[in-house]
């Protein structure tokens, strides 16, 4: 999933942003942390949760103005809430969205709040999960965090350093994902694209020194308000005085620790609620299964490679190929599942762009010196958890390992619902895949190399 960056006018500023999907009803999501919108896609967990906020409508993503692709601050000189509130404004209006499911977590649900507020003709219905009002401490406010809290966490957050364990900010951000070294790297990354540290830190002190509290119960449009139990940044306290201030409010206590909420193994329990808020249904509760078009890669006699080149120079091989992959995926709009040693899952809406995208990895793959072999089908699977199996994923792998280096082989599926693409097929006989019954007609992409 991913669109084409745009960017809208704002008052004094150029805010980037991407729309995809459509459906009846637009979704916007103010995003937290310092993720830039193309960066969004390379990072499995959230990819997916951008995904099912995907399946309920159009989702308009931004970076706010000092955040990413949009234009830059001085830290001297930070924006403001308000301003934050007219970026988003800004971009409803670029993309034609008279109104809006609006979504805010964390840091930027104070921005959320604060645009249901104030701008409530623009909003369907707000959700806001880890969310606070204000975040540091008061006479009037003892659940809120100390000052020296809140110092440290800038300091441990915007760090140019690798941090002490038990300064670790992923750890106390993110603890599902912490143990990920994919994740961390890409958490790394991103944020380097993200901000400064020197931004990083002014913007977080405007967020984390916020205090929209006297605006809570002048929000009248529908609002759910979703907290993880046992988030220990933002405590689940200071979600409930938001969800009790503001008229009308749905609460949602849910297990989990993460403060960012897409991060979490709750992730789907969040979602589940914000579905059934939003379309009034949980239609993914009701099911786990699913059509999709799987896409399996296998680099070719990555044995030989391993033998050949030492494992340190195999290792690094294969962290461009995974850079390479992930590329790729994002920019075709596929949804990374998981890895497997040296190949990947992913998972498409569309058998086109799965196709398309393998080629492009083919091509890349070729430019590191690195052959690789692809399978993609389209039939049902089953989600479990953030993996997906069942038998569709069972008879893309069996592609996979049957097809010749350096080519795309797909089921008879995939060239049926690829009719209209442009793009051409070859047959390559009927073939028996193990563990699946029958005898089943395979293809190759037309511009494959014969071997």
């Amino acid at each position: 999933m991913t669109g084409n960056v745009r960017y809208a006018r704002a008052t004094g500023a150029h805010i980037a942003y991407e729309e995809t999907g459509f459906g009846p009803r637009d979704v916007l999501v103010v995003m937290d942390g310092f993720i830039p919108v193309d960066t969004m896609g390379d990072e499995p967990r959230l990819a997916r949760c951008m995904s099912r906020l995907n399946s309920l409508g159009r989702l308009i993503r931004f970076d706010r103005r000092g955040i990413g692709l949009s234009d830059p601050v001085s830290p001297s000189s930070p924006p403001t809430l308000e301003q934050w509130v007219d970026d988003a404004i800004a971009v409803l209006d670029a993309v034609g969205s008279e109104r809006a499911v609006v979504l805010a977590s964390a840091e930027a649900s104070p921005v959320g709040l604060l645009i249901a507020a104030t701008r409530p003709e623009r909003v369907e219905s707000l959700v806001v999960v880890n969310a606070y009002a204000r975040a540091l401490r008061d006479v009037d406010y003892p659940i809120g965090l100390l000052a020296s809290v809140v110092d440290e966490a800038l300091e441990t957050s915007t760090a140019l350093i690798k941090p002490e364990p038990d300064l670790d900010w992923v750890y106390t951000a993110a603890p599902s994902a912490a143990h990920d070294p994919q994740f961390r790297q890409w958490w790394e990354e991103t944020g380097r694209r993200g901000a400064s540290p020197a931004t990083a830190r002014a913007l977080l002190r405007v967020a984390l020194e916020s205090d929209v509290r006297a605006t809570l119960p002048l929000i009248q449009v529908p609002t759910l308000v979703a907290h993880l139990r046992d988030e220990s940044v933002i405590r689940v306290a200071v979600g409930r005085y938001v969800a009790d201030h503001i008229p009308g409010a749905t609460w949602a206590e849910i297990a989990g620790a993460d403060d960012y909420w897409w991060a979490s193994d709750s992730a789907p329990l969040v979602l589940d609620e914000i579905e059934e808020f939003v379309t009034g249904a949980r239609s993914h509760a009701l099911t786990n299964r699913f059509l999709s078009t799987i896409l399996f890669t296998d680099i070719v006699a990555s044995t030989e490679h391993l033998a050949t080149s030492g494992d340190k120079r195999w290792r690094e091989m294969l962290d461009r190929f995974d850079v390479t992959v992930r590329r790729q995926l994002r920019r075709f709009g596929g949804v990374e599942v998981n890895t497997t040693g040296d190949g990947f899952v992913a998972t498409f809406d569309g058998p086109a762009r799965a196709v398309a995208c393998a080629g492009a990895i083919r091509d890349g793959s070729r430019q590191l010196g690195l052959e690789v072999r692809t399978g993609v089908h389209t039939g049902e699977v089953e989600r479990r958890g953030n993996d997906i199996a069942g038998m569709g994923v069972h008879i893309a792998a069996r592609i996979a390992a049957l097809a010749e280096p350096s080519s795309v082989w797909v089921s008879r599926t995939v060239t049926d619902l690829a009719v209209g693409s442009g793009i051409h097929f070859d047959a390559r006989g009927e073939r028996e895949l193990k563990g699946v019954p029958g005898r089943w007609p395979l293809y190759a992409v037309a511009d494959t190399p014969e071997r």
